[in-house]
C-alpha cells in the first residue's frame, strides 16, 4: 500500500484514487455537496483553503489544502522510491 501525504499529517492510499481534482468547477462543488449530505465527506484541510479534491474507490471524496500539482509530485515520488 502506497500513501500519499495530503498536508498537515494526512494520508490516503495512492491505489484506492480514482481522481485529484481542483475545487472550482461547479460539478466538483455538487459532488463535494452531495459526499456531505451522504456522510462520505473527509474534511483534511485543518481549517484551510480547500485547493484539491480527491475522490476515491469507494466514493469518499477528501478534501485538502495540498495543491493538485503537488500530491501529483508526491504520487510520482512515491512511484520511484518504490521502483528502485
Amino acid at each position: 500500500m502506497k500513501l500519499i501525504n495530503i498536508g498537515f499529517g494526512n494520508l490516503v492510499s495512492s491505489d484506492k484514487l480514482v481522481a485529484v481534482v481542483a475545487p472550482d468547477s461547479a460539478p466538483v462543488k455538487r459532488i463535494v455537496q452531495e459526499a456531505k449530505s451522504d456522510g462520505m465527506l473527509i474534511d483534511a484541510t485543518c481549517g484551510r483553503k480547500c485547493k484539491s479534491v480527491l475522490i476515491s474507490e469507494s466514493s469518499h471524496v477528501v478534501l485538502s489544502a495540498v495543491s493538485c500539482e503537488t500530491i501529483q509530485n508526491r504520487a510520482e515520488e512515491r512511484e520511484d522510491k518504490s521502483e528502485q
